[in-house]
């Protein structure tokens, strides 16, 4: 009976250290989210407001009765240059997936971060188009939405990992339309690539949270803390893509123009 109650009790303490892993690990991508997607609205906004002035001395192009772009703006918006600008941030992400296994943990990290600043000025133009009380409204509202799917996709019970390739077929066709549309200008096709994104990016919230949980703790065990310190920060890193996607998508569909 002794060696029984010290195998449950083995076992229940194997199964508590399980659990407050996962609750640091997760804490960890979640936290690490957070610090980008600071980063990219810190970037968004500074460059913005370096790209924008009221000047007619400093302007380089008129956007409005008295609103004007820098040399800095037209460079990022009407040059040749807007196009690496715009597709930087994808190229990134193909980088970092790929080459993961040949750095380190702490570069992964930084690259991450790298990449927000990156995409903070991919999407700096939000708010050149969009009020700032709308940016600020979508934002809480993708925020409480994020959080939401977040936390269903990590409590629930039901396994939604035929989600995934779906999902994935879903963001494919979502970037090769916009990259159609990119040329065709087409506002109606841009409505449904708004409305679609929603909901793929709704679904891979939920996809990518229970995904980052079973990874965990079906690694936990093995004690690869360099391995665990990378999946970190690539649960990052989609939670992140999944979050900006559809802070994109929504202000698209609801946002107040300038």
């Amino acid at each position: 009976m002794a060696d029984v109650n010290t195998i449950r009790t083995t076992a229940g303490s194997r199964a508590a250290q399980i659990d407050e892993g996962l609750r640091a690990h997760m804490n960890k991508v979640y936290g690490t989210m957070s610090v980008g997607m600071l980063i990219t609205f810190a970037a968004a906004w500074a460059i913005s407001g370096l790209a924008v002035t009221t000047d007619p001395a400093l302007a380089a192009a008129q956007i409005g009765s008295d609103k004007y772009l820098t040399s800095l703006g037209a460079a990022l918006y009407m040059s040749p240059l807007k196009w690496v600008v715009m597709f930087a941030p994808l190229a990134f992400v193909f980088g970092l997936g790929a080459g993961i296994n040949r750095i380190s943990a702490a570069t992964a990290q930084l690259l991450f971060y790298v990449f927000a600043a990156v995409m903070g000025i991919s999407i700096s133009s939000i708010f050149l188009v969009f009020t700032g009380y709308s940016i600020a409204q979508i934002f809480l509202i993708t925020s409480i939405a994020f959080a939401s799917l977040s936390l269903w996709g990590y409590t629930t019970k039901k396994d939604i990992s035929g989600w995934g390739s779906f999902l994935i077929m879903g963001v494919v066709g979502l970037i090769v339309a916009s990259i159609v549309n990119i040329f065709l200008g087409s506002p109606a096709i841009m409505f449904a690539i708004s409305a679609l994104g929603v909901l793929i990016f709704a679904g891979l919230t939920a996809y990518d949270t229970q995904q980052i949980k079973n990874e965990y703790l079906a690694h936990a065990g093995q004690g690869d803390t360099e391995w665990l310190g990378k999946s970190a920060i690539m649960g990052s890193l989609r939670l992140y893509l999944d979050f900006i996607n559809m802070f994109m998508m929504l202000l698209q569909l609801f946002g107040n123009r300038e």
